[in-house]
């Protein structure tokens, strides 16, 4: 593939938050951005060159991108993997694949892929009728049942420890089809971003070690507090996934570290994804980057860490009654901390505003002085 350079336009379906910081950071490399999103006021459009207010499937607008932009991705996985999959057929390079997205968007695909590729997941049992819970159940339970497809930060997910639990939750699920996941002694939770670049270079982020607040991400520390042996063996896994794949893009894995330390692979996101925010402030590269330098054919950026860092989510909750400002002094004004705000126009409960990296010269500081800034907000 010969190099997409600047003053080429990019496009890319999605314009929130993700899309929003793939245009900061293709627009500072010197390109043009195309966002294309039904929302007209997706926080992308603010620093896009064009954008396409119409649904991923509009043909006028997919044809728009397909005739002027140079290279197209994505910033979530819930796109129409079909309208990826037309834009490639008319010559446009797109990363990650039509394919790829597909298999991100189905957990029963995704996990039985992952399993193909040699790769540990927990065990599951496809859930797509009824009748498939007809059989023994105990190698999945106490489980979690969750919904194929469009769930997200937790939403889709039932816990049942029998399967009278197990059927009633599926009929609560409208019956659409489901993975059965039975749950493990979880030590922690960690994710790995990998780069892999048209020309089959795949580099990996150093690992974050994950903790959710109501299944939504709530903080990432980096480097993860894992013995070396699992990180290694994490970003390992990691790149074998992505080359099984045949991956063009960036991918997040997201594993559980269980007791005894074996670890496993939960699910990925064929896109930048929230635990590696951190490398916006703290590595050489940021994932954002990564992802234009992925689609336009250029070499990974080096993912060298800067310092320890902890990123903490910003959530609607933060914001006050009217959606008043959180009191972002203590934050703005320490000399070591970043904030990152997404440009949404509505705080809501539980919905991802922005995000703060504080630096340290060890994580114990960095998490000290994270809790701090949030405690004042």
């Amino acid at each position: 593939m010969k190099p997409i350079l600047p003053p080429a336009m990019l496009g890319i379906l999605g314009g929130g938050q993700l899309g929003r910081m793939f245009a900061t950071a293709a627009k500072t490399m010197g390109y043009r951005v195309t966002v294309l999103d039904p929302d007209p006021h997706a926080p992308a459009a603010a620093f896009a060159d064009v954008h396409l207010c119409r649904a991923y499937t509009d043909e006028a607008a997919l044809h728009t991108l397909a005739s002027t932009c140079a290279a197209i991705t994505t910033e979530f996985e819930n796109v129409n993997a079909d309208s990826m999959r037309w834009l490639a057929e008319q010559g446009v390079p797109v990363s990650p694949s039509g394919d790829c997205v597909a298999i991100a968007q189905d957990r029963i695909a995704e996990k039985t892929f992952i399993r193909q590729a040699g790769l540990s997941t927990a065990p599951f049992l496809a859930i797509r009728t009824a009748r498939d819970l007809e059989t023994d159940l105990a190698p999945y339970l106490p489980g979690i049942l969750k919904t194929a497809r469009l769930g997200y930060d937790g939403k889709g997910q039932v816990r049942v420890k029998t399967m009278e639990e197990a059927r009633y939750a599926l009929s609560e699920m409208k019956h659409q089809p489901c993975v059965l996941e039975k749950m493990l002694p979880l030590e922690t939770e960690v994710s790995v971003i990998v780069t892999r670049s048209a020309r089959t270079e795949v580099v990996s982020f150093p690992v974050a070690e994950n903790h959710h607040a109501d299944g939504i991400l709530d903080v990432s520390i980096v480097p993860a507090r894992v013995k070396p042996e699992i990180a290694q063996r994490a970003r390992a896994m990691a790149m074998q996934l992505a080359e099984a794949l045949d991956y063009i893009g960036v991918l997040a894995v997201e594993f559980f570290v269980l007791e005894g330390d074996a670890l496993v692979i939960n699910e990925m996101a064929p896109r930048p994804h929230n635990s590696g925010h951190y490398t916006l402030d703290a590595t050489l590269t940021s994932q954002f980057e990564q992802q234009v330098r992925a689609m336009c054919g250029l070499y990974p950026g080096r993912t060298d860490l800067h310092s320890p860092v902890v990123m903490v989510n910003l959530l609607g909750d933060v914001w006050g009654e009217e959606g008043a400002e959180p009191n972002w002094d203590i934050l703005l004004t320490a000399p070591n901390a970043k904030l990152h705000l997404y440009g949404k126009t509505e705080a809501r409960m539980g919905r991802k505003m922005g995000h703060f990296n504080v630096l340290a010269a060890d994580v114990d500081s960095a998490m000290e002085q994270a809790k701090a800034i949030r405690d004042t907000l």
